[in-house]
């Protein structure tokens, strides 16, 4: 119980703090791995996985999305984050989770470029692209593109919802 109380604060972090500031810090990456290494060495994993499996679920999150960063769509931040939920969820959880925080991120891109078309919401169109930075004029390198979909506070969020309705079938 107590380790679904840490996970549920440190997603709530990631949440709010990816939605604000359109990042997720290192040390809030860290601390929810460090969280979840204690979860799995105490034996209260929430999700009742073992190491291997969190292995494989960390390996595999932060690797994936790794393409993503790489090709210059996804922000640092948003794949460590995924490694270190991989060791909450492990890969048969975090499937899941990507397919719900996916179809979030991809009304969040839809409705950003509705809004930016025909600006009928002036402030949801604001608030959907906070944190956006400008590119460079020249092009730039990748770490100057706008990022405006926080894929970190969706998969968090994608992962409070299905500790509560996804975990009982």
């Amino acid at each position: 119980m107590k380790s679904e109380f840490a996970l549920l604060i440190w997603l709530l972090f990631v949440l709010v703090y990816d939605l604000r500031e359109r990042r997720v810090p290192n040390w809030l990456v860290l601390s929810g791995a460090v969280l979840a290494l204690a979860a799995l060495a105490f034996g209260s994993q929430p999700f009742g996985i073992g190491w291997a499996t969190a292995l494989v679920g960390a390996t595999v999150g932060f690797g994936f999305l790794l393409l993503f960063y790489a090709t210059g769509l996804m922000g640092a931040g948003d794949v460590k984050f995924a490694g270190a939920l991989g060791l909450w969820v492990g890969l048969q959880s975090l499937a899941a989770i990507w397919v719900i925080a996916s179809l979030l991120a991809g009304t969040h891109a839809v409705l950003w470029l509705i809004l930016r078309r025909w600006p009928w919401f002036p402030r949801l169109a604001q608030l959907l692209s906070a944190g956006q930075r400008p590119v460079a004029s020249d092009g730039g390198d990748s770490r100057q593109k706008a990022r405006f979909i926080p894929y970190a506070a969706y998969l968090a969020l994608a992962t409070a919802v299905w500790m509560v309705w996804g975990r009982q079938g």
